[in-house]
């Protein structure tokens, strides 16, 4: 039996040493069979050598080009007779809007007829007066008594003109119609048939011309390093999944909004196609090209494991090793290394987490 108890020690002991010699064969194998494991399904791309940029990602709003919108309000009182237009019209510079009655503008309209006589008798008399001067019947001082007579009535005119510019008379119906002053669309309306109006109310319609609009974006203090006049930016918006909008930053605000605590940067955008509408929300991608060349990575490549950044780049032995790096900033689909990389590297960018995992040990 002591026999028999021996022999069995003897092959458990040697069973236990073949199960280790074993383990330890699977230990030095480890990494290449990683390798064939991954070999077919491993992608690499060379780093590169590229000039950092910063990206930021601001919240802007359409508004309408100041220089492009007009909000009219009358210059007389009276009352509205008709309208010839509704909210959202496409008008022309010159067509008729809407028609007022007005005892104000019916004074305007004597008043520029008898102005019209004054300025005719004033040009008659300062002919006759430049004849008799030349004839030397008239002193120098009557002569230009009767040019400033002259320029005086044809000041009046102008001044009554001006006022009487954007309405037509009709004699036939008494009333005066309101010619559009610029053209657009009806942005804004606020009168309808019967409705009084009077010079120092509020304005009655607004013409917008949108074939170009500014975008207004909210700068932060901490983006001031960023941001400048004259950057290109890119514009989406949630109304049109997947397109980009090109624009240029044109002015940037030198004081702080004091309610907003923000810097308001303008783009002046074309909008032949009138996608943009007023008071609709965008997004701003800014990217600045900096000073410092870095090298530059797939976004995706990067591996952030226990609070620090990795890469895994592929030797020219074809060995995988994880590399601890340091970004400094993301732009368009790209990492900018600023430690950890020379730019020489080829970068795997498919199933690199997996063969990190297997690495960690190593490191």
């Amino acid at each position: 039996m002591n026999g028999n108890h021996f022999s069995l020690i003897l092959l458990a002991g040697s069973m236990i040493m073949f199960q280790a010699c074993n383990r330890a064969s699977a230990t030095e194998e480890q990494t290449p069979v990683q390798k064939r494991q991954f070999a077919d399904r491993v992608k690499t791309v060379p780093a590169q050598l590229g000039t950092t940029q910063k990206e930021l990602i601001l919240t802007g709003k359409v508004e309408y080009n100041p220089e492009k919108i007009i909000r009219y309000a009358p210059l007389v009182s009276g009352t509205v007779e008709h309208l010839s237009f509704s909210l959202g019209d496409y008008v022309r510079k010159g067509d008729p809007l809407l028609q007022i009655r007005s005892s104000e503008l019916s004074a305007l309209q004597s008043e520029n007829i008898a102005a019209e006589t004054d300025l005719r008798v004033a040009e008659r008399e300062l002919k006759s007066m430049r004849a008799l001067y030349a004839d030397n019947m008239l002193s120098e001082k009557e002569l230009l008594e009767a040019e400033a007579k002259t320029n005086q009535a044809k000041a009046e005119l102008d001044r009554i003109r001006i006022d009487l510019a954007n309405y037509r008379f009709d004699s036939r119906k008494g009333t005066f119609s309101v010619a559009a002053p610029l053209s657009g669309y009806i942005v804004e309306k606020e009168v309808a048939t019967g409705t009084p109006v009077s010079a120092d109310g509020n304005p009655i319609f607004t013409i917008a011309d949108l074939s170009s609009v500014w975008i207004t974006v909210n700068v932060y203090a901490r983006d001031l390093s960023v941001v400048r006049e004259g950057l290109e930016v890119e514009i989406s918006s949630q109304a049109y999944p997947g397109e980009r909008f090109k624009g240029t930053i044109s002015s940037l605000s030198r004081t702080f909004d004091p309610q907003e605590k923000v810097l308001k940067a303008r783009i002046l955008i074309a909008n032949e196609d009138l996608k943009f509408k007023p008071d609709m929300a965008v997004t701003v991608r800014v990217s600045n090209p900096q000073e410092r060349t870095t090298v530059a990575i797939p976004k995706d490549a990067l591996l952030f494991d226990n609070d620090k950044y990795y890469v895994v780049v592929s030797d020219e032995s074809g060995e995988f090793r994880s590399r601890r790096v340091i970004p400094g900033g993301h732009a368009q689909g790209m990492t900018f290394i600023l430690e950890g990389l020379d730019g020489t590297e080829k970068i795997v960018v498919s199933n690199q987490l997996l063969i990190h995992t297997g690495l960690k040990e190593n490191f």
